[in-house]
């Protein structure tokens, strides 16, 4: 086991893997910027060490800087988080050359995945299935004749993106041209790739992602499913596990193909593989998330498993206790993503100071958060600013489990996103378990927080 970590992230997922690392008796080494000083990571670290100004250019994203407070704390190894760096094969490839562990997948694996295009090649070598599209990247001319082939709608998507960055439905032909250069330049922005490729549409359709984790030795556990398909710009709100989409044979059929995938490319430590699930029950294969999710929670109060615990054993050479599928699965859990945004106008991000904070409590719920009561909220980083993850017998009792958590949640100073998610889990689709990736655009004008109170 490593003797010192740096954590290379803010926010609450560097408290998460903090605390990790302390109950697995790893010191740990946060880095912060100028606009991070305050913030709780860097106070619950045995060290922290300044890495630049607030632009995350110029600090979490400083590759330079960020091994080098590696190196000179005596770090052996980094954990990245999510976001930022984490799935940057280049991070991985200089903290390889500064004989530092990266805790996650090797940059080769990273980039094989990280390229959406090259992705659905591995997967179709791999028999998973796919969403129909072009081959390889695609630029304004190859895309028109993608969508024509495949037939409106379509989805323009990232080569190298992910997280609703440089993604846009074209609904018709003639809105596809300036489609198109939108969001490239997006991609372009946010990745430093413009590169695009063409899906058909599915509608209606579930978003739905299988949990796995891959040590050194050959050994895959696939750690069941979790359903994401409450989103608001391709980026997800809600996430429940088990899936009411799924049946137990379906998501063996889905755990089969994460498996199968993660064996053809040789992948190790944690992992995600998201599919879309079609109203017939198939599935087709979208991306693969190389690092941590934000909602690892949901599949960690379902299995009993710590993903972060495991991630630091795989990365230090330990073994699985074994492969196949993760169980027994207990339960249903729920994760509530609270964000810093205004729901009533378009989810706008409403950075600001939290002037009052009081996280619900009780049986069954966990919050992960970095928020106290005078926290800032940066316009500099992602507007979450809490998880509130439920867990209880059954999806009915996690739901009213769930009102009730966001019903004692007390925050104020800045915009949140709790009215509307207390909104969504009262909803008739949502208690029915009957909805889509489109359930914002067809049932929101009925939710009050989108109606203007917020």
């Amino acid at each position: 086991m490593f003797t010192r970590v740096l954590v290379a992230n803010r926010g609450e997922i560097a408290v998460r893997v903090i605390r990790a690392l302390h109950e697995l008796g790893v010191e740990a080494v946060a880095v912060y910027s100028t606009a991070d000083e305050e913030s709780l990571h860097v106070r619950l670290a045995d060290r922290a060490v300044r890495i630049g100004p607030p632009a995350a250019a110029d600090s979490y994203l400083n590759i330079s800087a960020i091994v080098a407070a590696a190196e000179t704390t005596g770090c052996e190894a980094v954990h990245p988080g999510y976001g930022f760096l984490s799935e940057n094969a280049e991070f991985v490839r200089m903290c390889e050359d500064n004989d530092l562990v990266f805790i996650g997948p090797s940059a080769e694996t990273m980039e094989r995945m990280g390229d959406k295009a090259r992705a659905k090649a591995e997967m179709r070598a791999a028999g998973v299935p796919l969403v129909p599209g072009n081959e390889g990247v695609a630029g304004p001319d190859e895309a028109r004749a993608a969508a024509e082939e495949l037939g409106f709608p379509v989805l323009l998507k990232a080569a190298a993106g992910g997280g609703g960055k440089g993604m846009r439905i074209v609904a018709e032909p003639g809105e596809l041209h300036d489609a198109f250069q939108r969001a490239a330049a997006e991609a372009h922005a946010a990745f430093g790739d413009g590169s695009m490729y063409v899906e058909k549409v599915i509608t209606p359709a579930r978003h739905v992602e299988i949990q796995v984790l891959c040590d050194n030795h050959g050994t895959v556990l696939t750690c069941g499913e979790r359903e994401c398909s409450i989103q608001r710009r391709h980026q997800k709100l809600i996430e429940e596990s088990p899936s009411p989409a799924l049946d137990d044979a379906l998501r063996e059929e889905m755990e089969a193909a994460a498996e199968r995938a993660c064996r053809h490319i040789g992948y190790r430590n944690a992992g995600t593989i998201e599919f879309l699930v079609g109203p017939d029950g198939a599935f087709s294969f979208i991306e693969m998330n190389t690092r941590l999710q934000v909602e690892h929670p949901v599949t960690e109060l379902v299995t009993s498993l710590d993903l972060v615990r495991e991630q630091v054993r795989i990365a230090a050479g330990e073994q699985l206790a074994h492969g196949g599928r993760a169980g027994p699965r207990s339960g249903h859990a729920i994760e509530l993503r609270i964000n810093a945004e205004d729901p009533s106008r378009d989810f706008a991000p409403g950075p600001g100071k939290v002037t009052h904070f009081r996280p619900p409590l009780g049986p069954g719920v966990r919050v992960d958060t970095f928020v106290e009561e005078g926290t800032t909220i940066s316009p500099y980083y992602d507007s979450l600013i809490a998880k509130v993850i439920v867990h209880d017998q059954s999806r009915e009792l996690a739901i009213d489990r769930a009102r009730r958590a966001l019903g004692e949640f007390e925050i104020e100073g800045v915009p949140t996103t709790r009215a509307v998610l207390f909104d969504i889990l009262g909803s008739d689709e949502f208690r029915s378990g009957e909805y889509s990736t489109s359930f914002l655009e067809t049932a929101g004008a009925r939710l009050p927080a989108l109606a203007g109170s917020s």
